[in-house]
């Protein structure tokens, strides 16, 4: 019997034509694709002057695995030429894989090429904010138990929540 995966991706993209880029990741998801937040303007995070991202949290299903989703995002990130010169510095695409459920189930792994959930991602406003527009009932899973995405972006510092503006549908 096949497994079920359901992933949330998270993608940003802050050179060249970024909503075109956005646009190529829900494109090459095809049939797979469940949901699609609104794009989010969103400042840079982690320090290094750069323009302002956009970004988007995309809901998906198929019979893939957590390694095959990353695989997903790195071949996502190719097609759009990501170079990854300066840690949280700019790019043409960041794809993330945030969470995977196999069978309903969530996958929690500390393996350092695919640590699931994403380890920073209850830190991240441009994460929650787009997740929590495609999906107001989202939870994830945290060291400290399962959290609601509402209550996760609700406790993050007030600067850092209202940088991240909805621009537009998806």
């Amino acid at each position: 019997m096949t497994s079920t995966s359901r992933v949330v991706l998270s993608v940003g993209s802050n050179l060249g034509d970024s909503r075109a880029r956005l646009a190529e990741v829900v494109d090459a998801l095809g049939d797979r694709l469940v949901a699609a937040s609104g794009v989010f303007r969103t400042p840079p995070w982690g320090g290094v002057e750069q323009d302002d991202f956009l970004n988007q949290t995309l809901i998906a299903e198929a019979a893939l695995t957590p390694r095959e989703w990353l695989g997903f995002c790195r071949e996502r990130e190719a097609a759009a030429e990501r170079v990854r010169e300066v840690r949280w510095g700019p790019r043409s695409l960041d794809v993330d894989v945030v969470s995977v459920q196999v069978d309903g189930v969530e996958v929690v792994d500390d393996d350092p090429e695919l640590t699931l959930p994403h380890p920073r991602a209850a830190l991240r406003a441009f994460v929650l904010a787009p997740w929590l527009d495609v999906d107001p009932e989202a939870e994830l899973w945290t060291p400290d138990g399962v959290r609601r995405v509402v209550d996760l972006l609700a406790g993050l510092a007030p600067d850092e929540r209202s940088g991240v503006v909805r621009v537009e549908d998806s």
